[in-house]
């Protein structure tokens, strides 16, 4: 099993969390909302109890996979630094998709239920997320022979650069970081519900693949911070599972099998009869009225 390395990481969350906190005090930026980072802290504290048992899941299936590796990759430098490429383009077409698919959006959309955009941010994560497969965007690492160690070490690493790009206080670093590596600039656009910046900047440590792949965009007005239609809850358990039920119960009432599974695998928003639109849609539709 691969250290657990990110637990190491949470006092560290804490000082520079408590650090924010104190800036926006001190500054009178009112960053941070009682009710809301309480949500964030106790979804945060439920991911790690649920991780617990998901990592045996997911390791699990690394090892099967491994068993059938292609090749054995040995434990040389360059080996690292391919793994680091490998688990961040990875970590790239999870989060994409997880935008482009309500089955994983439905795990996914507890990072985004915050009308807030601070470190306490960072810690509101799934409670479902392994345990509904979003573990398969890795999958074909262990088959091309990196172990599952490897894997799951890179995985953590990633969430732990991940933690402080979520902060308003940093406005923007040198030019060559900007273009290179995701940023407090570039995660603000990805958390924002204004429709310029809807499923945009979905990389993990590195913005070259949302370069390349066309889902870059720039930060220029401040981010409206939230959901399209937000939750308006801060129940723990709800912001949780909310999207899980609506999910299941729009897909039995759609009226046939094959809405029911559309519901499933087409992107947040869908509907069968029109009352609900995805985020293509929504941008379609001002583009004609504005055209």
């Amino acid at each position: 099993m691969a250290p657990e390395i990110l637990y190491f990481a949470i006092p560290g969350f804490i000082v520079l969390l408590l650090l924010e906190v104190w800036y926006s005090w001190r500054e009178h930026k009112e960053l941070y909302e009682v009710k809301d980072t309480f949500s964030s802290l106790a979804m945060g504290i439920g991911n790690v109890i649920s991780g617990l048992l998901a990592k045996l899941l997911v390791l699990g299936a690394f090892m099967l996979v491994y068993k059938i590796r292609l090749f054995t990759l040995p434990f040389t430098w360059w080996m690292w630094a391919l793994a680091f490429f490998a688990d961040d383009f990875s970590y790239y077409w999870f989060h994409y998709t997880s935008h482009n698919m309500r089955w994983f959006w439905a795990s996914h959309v507890v990072h985004h239920s915050s009308q807030r955009y601070n470190l306490s941010t960072a810690l509101r994560q799934t409670w479902t997320g392994n345990l509904t497969g979003s573990f398969v965007f890795w999958m074909w690492m262990p088959l091309v022979g990196f172990h599952p160690f490897v894997v799951l070490l890179m995985q953590q690493v990633s969430l732990i650069y991940q933690f402080w790009i979520h902060t308003e206080t940093i406005r923007l670093l040198p030019g060559p970081i900007e273009f290179i590596f995701n940023t407090p600039s570039h995660h603000r656009v990805h958390h924002g519900s204004n429709l310029k910046y809807l499923d945009k900047n979905h990389g993990g440590v590195l913005i070259i693949w949302d370069r390349l792949f066309g889902t870059f965009q720039k930060e220029e007005e401040r981010p409206v911070y939230g959901l399209t239609k937000n939750l308006d809850t801060f129940n723990p358990v709800q912001i949780a599972f909310r999207e899980w039920r609506d999910m299941f119960g729009q897909a039995w009432r759609s009226g046939s099998f094959r809405n029911g599974v559309n519901y499933l695998l087409r992107p947040p928003g869908w509907s069968h009869n029109g009352s609900s639109k995805t985020a293509r849609e929504m941008k379609d539709e001002l583009e004609k009225n504005c055209g």
